[in-house]
């Protein structure tokens, strides 16, 4: 009798899944450890830190593609084809002499599946009453609600607070507030609950600036007006910080040239887009973004005229 190589693995496979008689009962974790990441830019300290995932529906989330393209490249990456999975990873920059936050999570109002950053921060071996900055990307919420909680405390005693200058003009701009659609209307409010009680305190960052040492600004339009990446280094060592380039990476590093429904200025994010994963890919830098799988950093690979590919970096110490 011959034995086929399928029947023999599904043998081996059913016999490893027999329990043995000295296992001990173990209850189902149900949860997860707590997820951070560290690596080292020169002599800077990278740690990524997890504030979960949320779920969009994937119907009507991209503009300007028809949804069976959209199934296709999320059945390709091994998704669920209803829906979008956005993560959310924020990085703390420790410079030696500094502690800098490169934006602040959803804190407590985020989706049921968020809200772990402080947990996961406070796992790390940080405490809030030591970060010296934090430099904000953008006025969407899971970048801001981190700063300040529902109940309208503070959680960075001490932090400087540092924002784009374009992006504060846009959102602390009451006509626009008036003038915007009703979807709008709620961000507009946001950003006056997160930022109103220190406004005086904020500063205001121009693109193209060092803002904090080895921390410069670089302006990414569209996603919202005053969306800033952030380009890290120290030594001979460069990084960048992607923030919101991409909603998900196995979209729109493959299809740059798709608009999300986020994006505020659909045209703009796409040159914007393609500028920086062009730009990526040619200096062969390590990048992260802050809506990848997790711990949300790797390099841009050109993959064919136009489109791109993440390649994510494997588990190491950061020393």
């Amino acid at each position: 009798m011959s034995i086929t190589r399928r029947a023999a693995l599904g043998a081996g496979l059913a016999a490893a899944l027999v329990p043995a008689a000295s296992r001990a009962a173990q209850p189902l974790a149900g949860t997860q450890a707590p997820t951070f990441y560290r690596y080292k830019v020169g002599e800077y300290e990278i740690t990524a830190i997890n504030d979960g995932v949320a779920y969009r529906p994937a119907d009507g989330f991209i503009r300007n593609a028809p949804m069976d393209e959209l199934r296709k490249v999320l059945g390709d990456a091994f998704m669920a084809q209803d829906r979008i999975t956005i993560p959310f990873t924020s990085l703390v920059v420790n410079t030696g002499k500094q502690l800098i936050l490169l934006d602040s999570g959803n804190g407590d109002l985020g989706a049921p599946t968020t809200g772990s950053w402080m947990a996961n921060f406070r796992a790390a071996g940080f405490d809030p009453a030591n970060v010296d900055a934090i430099a904000i990307s953008h006025f969407h919420g899971d970048h801001i609600n981190g700063t300040r909680l529902k109940d309208g405390s503070a959680v960075f005693p001490k932090a400087q607070i540092m924002v784009s200058e374009t992006e504060w003009n846009f959102w602390m701009d009451d006509a626009k507030m008036a003038a915007a659609p009703d979807g709008l209307k709620a961000n507009f409010q946001n950003v006056r609950r997160v930022f109103g009680p220190i406004a005086k305190d904020v500063t205001r960052y121009a693109w193209d600036k060092e803002i904090l040492p080895g921390i410069t600004t670089v302006g990414a339009p569209g996603h919202t007006p005053g969306h800033t990446v952030f380009a890290v280094h120290s030594g001979n060592s460069r990084f960048m910080m992607m923030s919101d380039l991409t909603n998900n990476t196995a979209i729109f590093v493959r299809r740059p040239d798709w608009q999300a429904i986020v994006d505020m200025d659909g045209e703009m994010a796409r040159a914007t887009r393609h500028r920086m994963l062009d730009l990526a890919a040619t200096e062969k830098m390590q990048v992260a973004f802050y809506h990848a799988p997790f711990p949300a950093t790797g390099h841009i690979a050109r993959d064919g005229a136009g489109a791109y590919q993440l390649a994510p970096v494997f588990w190491q110490s950061p020393a």
